[in-house]
């Protein structure tokens, strides 16, 4: 099992910037990737960005390339989202998520943190 918990949510005008946290516990994390979804009111859940645990690689959604960073710090077994120049279209809940390397579906989710944007 792998726990995962979000922070660092709130409300943010547009242009504006958060930083997202997700604390990962349980067991080693070397052969996962770890990822960040959103869903926004009456839409359905999207991916936002992965990146491995152990080598690093990194991907992202159309919609966020350019502005979101994704990273992990392995020592403190912490995965983050740098969001900058934020949009309305961002306000969503986040959600932090694990899947195993190899593996196409996401298996541990964290409860999400909310992200407003206002405009």
């Amino acid at each position: 099992q792998v726990q995962l918990a979000e922070s660092g949510g709130g409300l943010v005008q547009a242009g504006g910037s958060l930083r997202l946290s997700c604390a990962a516990s349980g067991r080693t994390l070397s052969p996962y990737v770890m990822g960040w979804f959103r869903q926004a009111p009456g839409k359905e859940r999207e991916f936002v960005s992965q990146i491995s645990w152990s080598g690093g690689s990194t991907d992202y959604a159309d919609s966020v390339k350019g502005r979101f960073t994704i990273s992990r710090d392995t020592g403190k077994n912490m995965v983050y989202l740098q969001m900058n120049v934020l949009k309305p279209e961002d306000t969503a809940v986040y959600y932090c998520t694990a899947r195993r390397i190899g593996y196409s579906n996401y298996d541990y989710w964290g409860q999400g943190t909310q992200v407003t944007v206002s405009s």
